[in-house]
């Protein structure tokens, strides 16, 4: 039987356990939270689709119930809280890093031989600090932020084109920030076509910015941080693990002297499969993407240094 837990039932947890459960990704979704009550109400909602949905898969929620995760073979984790006013980057580095730290060593106890999703903000740092404190293989701890940022990449690509955005390639990588997230124009394309032959230099550069300020742009019409991408982006990681795709998708991963780094975790791309990360790819940077991607890691290692010894 495969098994996937969901830490945390807000707005992306919920959403990643809803496409997981609906695409039947697992015959196990199993959501938890700490506060009573959430994440049985969410499940049961959820399941109320079933008979509707012709779903399969069986969704539970449980409160702080870690015995309820034993045995999962993915664990996406989304806790954390966002930046509150008058709060310092290192005071919410410091207050998320305690969380994810807690959530890591229960998830591990009972599921030992789980893969670990990380989607809990800032994205890069938490997967660098779970490998830091877990003591598994680097292959079994991925950072879901390349998945997101690639999807939001193809859409204004789709859009800029005006076609559908299932035929449209492209991926980012570098941090999961707006300022440090590199979309890869270059090798963007449409049906196997160059974007750079269907769109003129000043709309492409326009979809790299906006690209970068996806996350931001949303947040500014929603007043809050959004969800279905991402919950989405955290199902299609998954799904890759358990499904064993081999597919390629960015994800932020402990770099050991690919691109010039170590002891980094950023987005680059990997082929996923049943092992995790099984494969990491080494493009051939040019000079300006080799800049931003020096640029990307140095701020990511900045962040870094923020987190509690």
């Amino acid at each position: 039987m495969s098994k996937v837990t969901v830490v945390g039932a807000g707005n992306v947890g919920a959403t990643a356990a809803n496409v997981l459960a609906l695409r039947e990704v697992a015959d196990e979704v199993v959501m938890i939270d700490i506060k009573e009550g959430v994440s049985e109400g969410k499940a049961m909602d959820m399941m109320q689709t079933a008979n509707l949905l012709d779903m399969n898969t069986r969704i539970i929620g449980v409160t702080n119930n870690y015995e309820a995760t034993a045995n999962s073979d993915v664990v996406i984790i989304t806790s954390g809280i966002p930046r509150k006013p008058g709060m310092t980057r290192e005071e919410l580095i410091g207050v998320n890093a305690g969380i994810v730290k807690q959530v890591t060593e229960s998830v591990l106890k009972h599921s030992p031989n789980a893969i670990i999703v990380c989607v809990s903000n800032p994205m890069d740092t938490m997967t660098y600090l779970i490998h830091k404190i877990a003591g598994i293989a680097k292959n079994r701890i991925i950072g879901m932020g390349g998945a997101l940022d690639s999807s939001r990449f193809k859409y204004y690509l789709s859009q800029a084109l005006d076609v559908n955005p299932n035929e449209v390639e492209g991926f980012v990588i570098g941090g999961h920030g707006d300022t440090t997230m590199i979309p890869m124009k270059r090798f963007a394309s449409y049906r196997g076509i160059p974007v750079s032959s269907l769109l003129d230099a000043e709309t492409l550069d326009k979809v790299v910015a906006d690209t970068m300020v996806g996350g931001a742009t949303l947040t500014k019409h929603l007043g809050t941080s959004a969800w279905y991408a991402p919950g989405a982006a955290a199902a299609e990681v998954a799904e890759a693990i358990i499904h064993d795709q081999k597919c390629m998708i960015p994800c932020s991963c402990l770099l050991e002297g690919e691109y010039g780094e170590k002891d980094l975790c950023i987005g680059v791309p990997c082929i996923l499969g049943k092992n995790g990360i099984e494969r990491i790819i080494e493009l051939d940077l040019n000079e300006e993407e080799k800049e931003l991607f020096a640029k990307s890691a140095a701020a990511v290692h900045g962040t870094n240094a923020a987190l509690p010894c």
